[in-house]
């Protein structure tokens, strides 16, 4: 009995700690206590079964301290205050009502112009907050209360600003791909490169489906009414200076950047054309040269900020410029300066947000601190060879393995938070992806897309949560229109996130099967297999020459081998005499004699040891 429980301890232990976390025990303690007791049972049964089964003593505690310290100076960790801080500060600066209003305006005379308004928007903040919480808090407020007094589907508003807060999961500088980056040990710049196609991906795949129901169900999402549209026309001089800037990105892309790495030459080619249409619409409004309609105008300056803010964040990230964690500090800064300038920075605000900033990072932090205890007696049971063991054996290889883990991820998000899937499941994942030569920034993407999606998945979906939070739960009057509007109810939430999460599994099947969606990030670098190096020794006009430092050294007969002492070297020609170039003889009992008679030694005198020294 002791044997079978001892051989079975890791899902036992597996086990155990889940169905903790789901009756809904603190996440952090669950995980310490589950690592303690558990120790404590290894060490227990390792008396009766072999110590290949447990490796676990009571002196391995001493490992704790320097365990727990290596979390503390991470310095990777450093950028998930700083991404909180700026997207708190700027949920409170304005921008989300300045570009919801204007982009609103801009495509309200389409049918679903505000469900387009509410995606670009979504994506925007997603590329400057990183924070789920704030874009769907933000774009509920705003959007939701206008597409309902306009006659939108209640569950088609819903799901769309459910959905469109959760590109701050999967577009970056997003806190998932920081934690991801963390936990696989790989670059946060690379998994933010890597991440930029499927994210695009995603955005359009969204608008794609805003289209078909405007156009198969045109009176869930009509176009705003004429009364509505405060700001008319105006709409093709903003195409014609849009087409002058894209055209001037291109040029600068293809000639004066054309000598730098990809994501350089676009993020200094984009940044160009963005200042320059910038300069413009400053100009037109200074000098009054009526270049721009009055909405065009307002769609470029306020535009600008959050661009200017994205710049100051992946710009200086995939420049070089910057870290993440630098990029992260940079990013905060602009968030005050941003919300300073718009005069909303103001002591309550700023002291809500650091206050808030440090209760996440003070939760990430101890999380982190229990993972790290669960995780050595985890592994001290040999939890790694049994997940190995048993993931390695699913049918389909690299495929059937990602499929395992898609449907793995998004089962637990709908009752885990992102950071416990990511502290807890993901450092058991990755032997298995190494062993099954999976690119860890490509397996990093897929979870990220699923820990995306687990945000929308009924019933504990977060984002779900945070829009019924901010939904009118009861009849409301409407201050514009005067009339009595209806009470969004909880499962038209949930029927209104069902379409995007199929959107959402559509593109991970995507990704699974086109890897180079996110392997473009290693351009065009050549992977150097380290085994196959040789160094050629350069040459020195000897017997030696051209030989390779790949044979070793002193071995008789072999290619770059030295002959014993006295023996000919091979290769070798005759020397004047006609005999043939040996190694000279060594004796160990006088000088070396090289090449001539050994130099005179003075004799030093003996010395009489029996007799007393004489003193001169």
């Amino acid at each position: 009995m002791m044997d079978l429980i001892a051989h079975n301890l890791a899902p036992i232990m597996f086990v155990t700690v889940m169905a903790m976390l789901l009756i809904g025990f603190p996440v952090a303690f669950t995980l310490a206590a589950g690592g303690l007791i558990f120790f404590w049972i290894g060490v227990e049964l390792s008396a009766f079964v072999p110590t290949s089964d447990i490796t676990l003593f009571w002196s391995l505690l001493k490992a704790h301290p320097e365990r727990i310290y290596g979390i503390m100076y991470n310095d990777i960790l450093l950028a998930v205050p700083f991404f909180t801080f700026m997207g708190l500060i700027l949920e409170r600066s304005g921008m989300a009502e300045d570009l919801l209003y204007t982009i609103g305006q801009l495509f309200g005379a389409v049918r679903g112009g505000l469900a387009y308004a509410v995606i670009f928007v979504g994506a925007l903040l997603a590329a400057t907050t990183g924070v789920v919480a704030a874009s769907v808090i933000a774009m509920g407020l705003i959007s939701l209360p206008i597409m309902m007094r306009y006659g939108y589907n209640r569950s088609f508003a819903t799901g769309t600003i459910a959905a469109s807060g959760t590109l701050a999961q999967i577009v970056p500088p997003s806190l998932v791909l920081i934690i991801m980056a963390d936990q696989l040990g790989r670059p946060v710049g690379d998994m933010y490169v890597g991440a930029l196609y499927p994210a695009g991906i995603i955005i359009l795949s969204y608008a794609a489906y805003v289209f078909l129901i405007t156009m198969f169900k045109p009176s869930w999402a009509p176009a705003l009414p004429e009364e509505a549209r405060q700001m008319k026309g105006g709409v093709p001089s903003l195409t014609v200076l849009t087409l002058l800037a894209v055209a001037l990105h291109f040029v600068l892309f293809n000639t004066a950047f054309a000598e730098m790495r990809y994501e350089v030459r676009f993020v200094w080619s984009a940044t160009s054309a963005a200042l320059f249409a910038f300069l413009v619409a400053i100009a037109n409004r200074l000098f009054k040269l009526k270049l721009l309609s009055e909405l065009g105008e307002r769609v470029i300056i306020v535009m600008m900020p959050p661009l200017a803010l994205i710049f100051l964040v992946l710009g200086t990230i995939f420049l070089g410029i910057a870290t993440p964690t630098e990029g992260g500090a940079m990013g905060a800064t602009g968030a005050l300066v941003m919300a300073l300038a718009k005069k909303r920075l103001t002591w309550k605000t700023l002291n809500q947000a650091l206050i808030s900033t440090t209760k996440l990072a003070s939760f990430v932090m101890f999380i982190l601190i229990g993972a790290r205890v669960f995780g050595l007696t985890f592994f001290g049971v040999n939890g790694n060879i049994w997940i190995e063991e048993l993931l390695l054996r699913l049918p389909g290889g690299q495929f059937g393995f990602l499929l395992m883990v898609t449907i793995l991820i998004f089962i637990l998000g709908m009752f885990l938070d992102f950071f416990e899937i990511a502290f807890i499941i993901v450092p058991l994942l990755v032997p298995v992806a190494l062993a099954l030569d999976i690119d860890l920034i490509w397996f990093g993407i897929i979870i990220g897309i699923n820990l995306q999606t687990s945000f929308l998945t009924p019933p504990f979906g977060f984002a779900l949560f945070y829009l019924r939070s901010i939904s009118p739960k009861k009849e409301w009057k409407d201050e514009i229109t005067g009339r009595l509007l209806p009470a969004v109810k909880t499962l038209e939430i949930y029927k209104g996130a069902i379409p995007y999460i199929i959107i959402q599994f559509a593109i991970i099947i995507l990704v699974i099967m086109n890897p180079g969606l996110v392997t473009h990030y290693k351009g065009d670098k050549e992977v150097v297999d380290p085994n196959t190096i040789e160094i050629v020794v350069p040459s020195f006009g000897g017997a030696l020459d051209g030989q390779s430092l790949g044979t070793p050294l002193g071995v008789p007969g072999e290619l770059g081998g030295l002959p014993p002492l006295g023996q000919e070297l091979p290769g070798s020609n005759s020397n004047e005499n006609g005999g043939t170039l040996q190694l000279p003889g060594l004796s160990l009992e006088g000088p070396p004699n090289i090449g001539g008679e050994p130099p005179a030694v003075n004799p030093e005198p003996q010395v009489d040891l029996s007799q007393p020294p004489v003193i001169e």
